[in-house]
């Protein structure tokens, strides 16, 4: 499970560099996996502080963090 968590949490990075910040639900459109993946995955890219996730639910923003 580890290692598909990784692999979505690639995509997810490469998604949001080519859209942007984006909402949770466009993300989990956008990403050709199941929603639980993508939030664990976001999960792993925000601890290790990757992205930023804003806003209070159900409308998250989630956008990469500048280098």
């Amino acid at each position: 499970m580890i290692t598909e968590i990784g692999i979505t949490a690639g995509d997810i990075w490469h998604y949001l560099d080519q859209h942007g910040k984006s909402s949770l639900a466009n993300i989990v459109r956008g990403i050709d996996t199941e929603r639980d993946r993508v939030l664990m995955s976001i999960g792993w890219l925000a601890r290790e502080g990757h992205v930023i996730v804003d806003g209070t639910s159900p409308d998250y923003q989630v956008y990469l963090r500048s280098q």
